[in-house]
């Protein structure tokens, strides 16, 4: 077995480490916390840093509101945003990596201008757009709007750079048409940055915020993240409330990273490297 060499770097660094972890984890665990905390404990002049009488009447309340409604709707947006944007962007950056055809380049760099635009300058312009087709205060509001996004297509395009060419040619020199081309030989390569792209997308729609709150108007259409605004503009002083709430609205993004975290860390990986 072999033994690791333990080097005062090393100590320095785990230690490092653990202390960020802690940071980072700790509004988490106040979060869980103080969710089945009673309101005399969260407003105690002595910080509870566990809780003494934990209760589930905070979760109570909080499905006594349309909360599973809104867990649901923001789920659904996420997933549906995630899957358009995954498919259409490694659709768009293979063709865009692999293809030669006219304007190739240009189209790139508008991409590449669009990743640089803010969100609010197109928005009056977007809403208008929805509302003419009729999809304002539905999810399609906020769905499509995710699925053009720019940053994807840009993603994926790094990641088709590193198919080998003579796989693609092997492959029609076989017979096989673009389609199975696509499907057999370039997703299986670029399924790690597929994986990075639905984290990164996922949570891009998830946090969506501004987007959401100009979209949605009925409260039976809200997200998790306005209807927690909305629970804390109705009683702000219910903190055993809101920070269930906000539990709430952390296990969907906590179990996709768990679930794609594979993925990402290879993405990332073959993402710094190319050719």
């Amino acid at each position: 077995m072999k033994k690791i060499k333990i080097t005062p770097y090393k100590v320095v660094a785990v230690a490092i480490l653990a202390i960020l972890a802690f940071l980072f984890l700790f509004p988490l665990y106040w979060i869980l916390t103080g969710s089945v905390k009673t309101a005399a404990d969260i407003n105690d002049a002595v910080p509870q840093w566990f809780p003494m009488s934990p209760t589930l009447d905070n979760y109570e309340r909080l499905f006594d509101n349309p909360a599973l409604l809104w867990l649901f709707n923001s789920v659904a947006m996420a997933v549906v945003s995630m899957i358009l944007t995954c498919v259409t962007a490694s659709m768009a950056g293979y063709a865009l990596a692999k293809k030669r055809f006219i304007g190739r380049t240009l189209l790139f760099s508008i991409f590449i201008c669009a990743m640089a635009l803010p969100k609010q300058v197109i928005l009056i312009p977007l809403l208008r757009e929805m509302a003419f087709l009729h999809l304002h205060d539905t999810m399609w509001a906020v769905i499509l709007p995710t699925v053009g996004w720019p940053f994807g297509v840009f993603l994926m395009k790094q990641f088709s750079e590193n198919i080998p060419g003579e796989l693609l040619e092997a492959a029609r020199i076989d017979g096989a048409g673009e389609a199975r081309t696509f499907t057999e030989i370039a997703l299986p390569i670029i399924k790690p940055g597929i994986g990075a792209l639905a984290i990164f997308t996922f949570i891009n729609c998830w946090n969506d915020y501004f987007l959401q709150l100009i979209m949605l108007n009925s409260r039976t259409k809200l997200t998790i993240s306005l209807g927690i605004a909305k629970l804390q503009a109705e009683m702000s002083t219910d903190f055993g409330l809101i920070m269930a709430g906000a539990a709430l609205a952390a296990v969907p993004i906590i179990t996709i990273f768990l679930l794609f975290q594979k993925y990402f860390t290879r993405g990332i990986t073959m993402g710094a490297v190319k050719g």
